[in-house]
């Protein structure tokens, strides 16, 4: 039983403040008022009966006390997060052929999560899943070589597809740890970097190549990488800068205490993760794979993609049916 006091909501509070290091921040990724988030540590506080964070630092900075409770705080809203994607079991006992594909940035955490619950429901069926680039899992989807697809949209329509879309992914910069001080001038900061391009086939690249054109900006040309893990280690080595999205960001943890991400300094753009399917298919089938796919980025990429960049609150979001 948890002690008198202490709240899902107190610890949703407590977890994003400590990610944010203030009241104001912490309001807007919680969608709560600053008196409401400042109430919610104090009664948490008084609860547990220590001060969790240092309130008369700017920013905020979590006590020793605080530091050990965030670990458990996060384990625990991990484990209740996922545990409410998996609560809608999807009921798929009557299938006896599914091939998926799915964009490879969902490789981490997300695929194992949603193969492990298809597994579950698909009893009598014969199960094929693969992961690769948008425009490969594009492509197999025209050919109709897969039932249904998770990709990333071109906008183009393709008869015989329905398209369910699932996320808004914000494009932003990642640049090497400290390269950008906040002076105002990025593009100067960056000066003498190039840019990490990726490979002209994915349409990851065409989607940022043709905002860059917008932009009229004329970047030199060097480096054109196919695999984004590679990419992301070029920019860990100080070798350039590059423009991906916060699920690419997230894929690439491995690589977060040597990189910085930022706001674009130019006009926003995003791209459309979504879910395709054939017209042909039963219409119940791909809306209960979207629903699942939702509740697993929401709390599989969305809330710890935000927790650790508040600015994306708002920026990064699901695309409600």
């Amino acid at each position: 039983m948890l002690m008198k006091g202490v709240t899902l909501r107190g610890l949703e509070v407590f977890e994003a403040l400590a990610a944010c290091g203030s009241v104001a921040q912490a309001a807007e990724v919680t969608g709560l008022s600053q008196p409401a988030v400042s109430q919610q540590i104090r009664n948490l506080e008084n609860a547990l009966g220590v001060d969790l964070v240092d309130h008369g630092k700017r920013p905020m900075r979590l006590t020793p006390a605080g530091r050990s409770f965030l670990t458990r705080t996060e384990a625990v809203l991990s484990e209740l997060r996922l545990a409410q994607s998996e609560l809608t079991v999807m009921d798929l006992t009557h299938l006896t052929t599914l091939s998926i594909g799915l964009i490879d940035d969902f490789d981490n955490d997300l695929t194992p999560r949603l193969v492990t619950i298809l597994a579950e429901s698909l009893t009598r069926c014969r199960f094929k899943m693969i992961t690769a680039p948008s425009h490969e899992i594009s492509e197999a989807m025209r050919k109709r070589q897969l039932h249904i697809a998770v990709a990333a949209t071109s906008g183009e329509l393709h008869s015989g597809v329905v398209e369910y879309p699932l996320v808004q992914d914000p494009f932003m910069l990642v640049v090497p740890k400290g390269q950008v001080t906040g002076s105002g001038d990025i593009m100067g900061e960056l000066d003498g970097l190039p840019l990490l391009r990726y490979s002209r086939e994915q349409l990851i690249s065409r989607q940022i190549e043709s905002h860059l054109a917008r932009q009229q900006l004329d970047l030199e040309e060097r480096f054109e990488i196919g695999s984004h893990l590679a990419l992301i280690a070029m920019v860990a080595r100080r070798i350039g800068w590059a423009v991906t999205t916060p699920l690419g960001y997230m894929r690439a943890a491995r690589f977060h205490d040597e990189i910085d991400a930022h706001p674009l300094p130019w006009p926003p753009f995003s791209r459309t993760i979504s879910l395709f399917a054939g017209a042909d298919w039963a219409d119940r089938v791909p809306r209960d794979v979207a629903a699942t796919m939702r509740r697993l980025l929401q709390s599989q990429m969305i809330d710890p993609a935000v927790a650790r960049l508040p600015w994306l609150a708002g920026q990064l979001r699901m695309i409600e049916s």
